[in-house]
């Protein structure tokens, strides 16, 4: 029996250890990927120290998965062959039979399947997926910059072009960080006029090369809000950033009718009162990753605009190194591990 390697964490908050498995055979409905590359997210931090619900340890986590098909499970093969690359995000498959599934809302399925939490992800040589996870990767995206479009691209994407916003609209993003830095340059390619907001003056020299027609430093003494209202108001906020603070800053920003859109993840609530939604017509829209099919739009919509993610590469050896580095912050901007 042939086996692969995996970095696995066998207790909540424990290191991770490089183990060999015995390969698996796909299911039906299933296939077998070679994993090229996986990115390191953020929320990979959730389940390593056994922050949700149903983690079952030892845990493979790894969202941000690119790679090749390299077995069919029954039922696969009339839409996929072997060799065909693909990539698998937070969106790891649905259950088909939940209210939202029903009602083809599968990225808010009751029972969603992310790798690393409802099976084991992409810190690995090889992984099982079901098929309606799988997007296809196009020809110009190389795997390195396909694995981190599955989370933190079609977040940021799909976060821009479901809202309000329209081409020529003012729209900030709020962080030029993992997520951020993606935000920005769709926010451009998108024909929004670009606001960068992050700590610091250093950055905007960064928040420029990135394309954003404007920075803001939230450290500076003018408040967030009063610079967004001196550019006539933001449309959208894609708040990118998780810090309950930071976002909370930029809703007197908003313009009339203006929309918060919240991709960050922070634990503390946003102190924000009914009268600030109220008097403007403002909403606040937590938005949750993309379907496989959105993760295919955002690659092609990347390779279309020359888009790609910030990327740091670690052999699948040094995953230990790799997360610390990503949770330090240090990361510029997003740690993939290349397990072959």
């Amino acid at each position: 029996m042939s086996t692969y390697r995996v970095a696995q964490v066998a207790a909540a908050g424990g290191p991770f250890e490089i183990t060999e498995r015995e390969t698996p055979r796909p299911g039906p409905g299933h296939v077998r990927i070679a994993v090229d590359a996986c990115g390191i997210c953020h929320s990979d931090a959730m389940f390593v120290d056994d922050a949700l619900p149903g983690v079952r340890f030892p845990l493979v986590p790894g969202h941000e998965i690119a790679g090749r098909i390299e077995e069919l499970g029954e039922g696969t093969e009339n839409a996929w062959q072997v060799g065909d690359r693909v990539a698998v995000g937070w969106f790891g498959g649905s259950c088909h039979h939940c209210t939202p599934c029903r009602q083809g809302d599968f990225i808010v399925c009751e029972n969603l399947k992310v790798p690393g939490w409802a099976y084991d992800g992409g810190f690995a040589e090889s992984m099982v997926a079901p098929v309606d996870a799988l997007a296809r990767i196009p020809d110009a995206l190389a795997a390195t910059d396909a694995g981190p479009m599955a989370c933190a691209g079609v977040t940021t994407y799909n976060g821009l072009r479901r809202s309000s916003a329209r081409p020529g609209d003012l729209v900030a993003v709020l962080g030029i960080g993992g997520l951020g830095h993606l935000g920005v340059r769709y926010a451009v390619a998108m024909g929004f006029e670009t606001v960068a907001i992050a700590r610091g003056a250093d950055k905007a020299d960064f928040a420029k090369q990135l394309g954003a027609h404007h920075y803001i430093d939230s450290t500076a003494g003018t408040t967030v809000a009063d610079a967004l209202r001196s550019l006539g108001g933001a449309k959208v906020v894609l708040a990118t950033a998780a810090n309950s603070d930071a976002i909370t800053a930029t809703v007197e920003g908003l313009s009339h009718r203006g929309e918060l859109v919240v991709i960050g993840a922070a634990a503390e609530p946003l102190g924000i009162s009914p009268a600030q939604l109220l008097m403007r017509g403002r909403i606040i829209r937590g938005h949750p990753s993309g379907t496989a099919r959105d993760v295919q739009d955002t690659m092609a919509f990347s390779a279309l605009h020359g888009i790609r993610p910030m990327t740091e590469t670690v052999p699948l050896d040094r995953a230990t190194e790799a997360y610390e580095r990503m949770l330090s912050g240090a990361a510029r901007f997003r740690m993939v591990l290349t397990p072959h």
